[in-house]
């Protein structure tokens, strides 16, 4: 049988569209690697061990299964390009007390950059890259860590290959990133319910420009504030209105994406602070026109953005009694500025005023619960220990807590956690290291019901809005400052910033 040569040739072209020939299919390399770091934590820095407790690395492999988050809405976008093909590469796990901890070491980062250089490698060539960061990440000696990861990712890939990126709004970024990557996407909500959507983007992103569809051209901008992040919450203005306008742009312009970082002010590095990335499609003139606009409306609302004030822990206790006399509960008390997890100012005026019916989640102290292990603790036992208050000053002292134990063993992660009924009907989580509760979920363990419970005390500024207070469940929010210029704080001027340039920024300059 004689096969026509114009045949030949669409056989030849439906065979190349089947097994992805090379002309029709991009291979697209994913990692991660996150870090939001509190650098004036105490605790020392955070070693390789502080990354490989529960394994050496998260495999690609591993990876590239997430169904959630930055990875997981990347993935999901990816899928549906039949031409488009994902490896993930190897890459750090989470650190152990998250962001709790302090500097990240020189020797972890160069440990983990080799891991998934080497991943990288072997994987070439690739068409695109996709970075799942956080960007508040500090690391000893090296100044821009998010942007050296692109620039050593670009050093493998050449200069042609698009590379993208997810991140935190709490991100400390400038114009470093962008010399090295393509695009940054950055949440735009507070609690980030958004990070599906960012990874969304990149993937859509990375397909289009390997395409050649679209060249991106970006601009950066740092208006010169600093914010405690407590101050961030998207539920409020000005802060709902600064992303507002970032989306405006969006819808108005085709093809243009507006980042805006708040920063993390406990990062002490020299790119702290606000940060606009604009990316457009060929059009140098419309990113820089919309950089412009952002960063003068920033500053435009500078003063409100960067200024709040909130009630100390007894005024906050006093606050409580009242709504629960009114019948305004539950309440739920945000303890804001205790990022080691282990402060005990609210707890002692909660018990100065024998209020009842509290569940305070979560309490970091891994030497009681050590105490309690060797001890062979169970369900029922006698509990007189002094908990919390020891990681500094601004923890406050031990708080001497009598009761029961209600429950001891596995939980939320960790080997042990301890629940401990005391007072009058009150629970006492105790974890082995900084706990954020964000949601009622996790508090329905060893048989407990919230619902049983008029008062929640949890170690967290803004997250915590997305159980508690966005869905209508909390008919009392009260945040709860420290009585200290501690770190946490709004009161940022008062800590010892050795990179930060602090006296330039909103409203610390001078």
């Amino acid at each position: 049988m004689k096969i026509s040569g114009c045949a030949l040739a669409l056989c030849l072209l439906v065979s190349t569209q089947a097994f992805g020939g090379q002309d029709k299919s991009y291979k697209v390399a994913v990692l991660e690697y996150m870090q939001e770091t509190c650098t004036f934590c105490p605790g020392g820095d955070a070693e390789i061990a502080d990354r490989t407790r529960r394994v050496p690395y998260v495999s690609g492999a591993d990876l590239v299964e997430r169904r959630g988050g930055f990875v997981g809405g990347f993935m999901h976008t990816a899928a549906q390009f039949d031409d488009m093909r994902v490896v993930g590469l190897n890459s750090p796990d989470g650190v152990f007390g998250g962001s709790s901890r302090s500097w990240e070491s020189k020797q972890s980062f160069e440990h983990f950059m080799k891991i998934i250089i080497d991943d990288l490698q072997a994987q070439m060539p690739v068409q695109g890259v996709y970075l799942s960061l956080h960007g508040a990440m500090a690391v000893r000696d090296v100044l821009r860590p998010e942007a050296e990861i692109a620039r050593r990712v670009r050093e493998v890939v050449g200069p042609n290959v698009p590379i993208a990126a997810s991140f935190d709004l709490h991100g400390n970024e400038d114009e470093q990133f962008l010399k090295w990557a393509n695009a940054a996407f950055v949440t735009k909500r507070y609690p980030h319910y958004d990070a599906f959507l960012q990874g969304s983007r990149s993937a859509t992103f990375l397909y289009r420009s390997m395409k050649g569809l679209y060249k991106s051209t970006t601009a950066t901008r740092k208006p010169p504030i600093i914010t405690a992040t407590v101050l961030q919450w998207t539920g409020q203005a000005p802060s709902v209105m600064i992303m507002e306008r970032a989306r405006r742009w969006e819808a108005r312009e085709t093809d243009a994406f507006v980042s805006v970082f708040y920063g993390f002010p406990w990062s002490d590095v020299p790119d702290v602070g606000a940060t606009v990335h604009v990316m457009t499609n060929d059009d140098p003139e419309l990113a820089n026109t919309i950089a412009d606009d952002m960063a003068e409306f920033i500053w435009r609302v500078r003063e409100d953005f960067a200024g709040g004030s909130f009630p100390m822990p007894d005024e906050a206790a006093a606050q409580t009694v009242k709504a629960i006399e009114k019948g305004e509960i539950p309440v739920v008390l945000g303890d804001y500025s205790d990022r080691p997890g282990d402060a005990t100012w609210i707890l002692r005026e909660l018990i100065a005023r024998d209020v009842a019916k509290v569940m305070y989640a979560a309490l970091r102290d891994e030497k009681t619960l050590a105490a309690l292990k060797s001890a062979g603790a169970k369900a029922g036992d006698a509990f007189d220990m002094d908990v919390g208050g020891f990681t500094g000053e601004q923890a406050g002292s031990p708080v001497r807590v009598t009761g029961k134990v209600r429950y001891f063993g596995e939980g939320w992660g960790y080997d042990e956690i301890a629940i401990i009924e005391f007072g009058r009907g009150n629970l006492l989580f105790l974890v082995p290291t900084y706990t954020q509760i964000r949601t009622l979920a996790p508090l329905r363990i060893a048989g407990i019901d919230p619902d049983d419970y008029d008062v929640f005390v949890v170690k967290s500024r803004v997250h915590f809005r997305r159980g508690f207070d966005e869905t209508g469940y909390a008919r009392t929010i009260i945040v709860v400052d420290a009585p200290g210029p501690w770190f946490g704080t709004t009161r940022l001027d008062a800590l010892d910033y050795k990179h930060a340039p602090i006296d330039r920024l909103y409203p610390f300059d001078r």
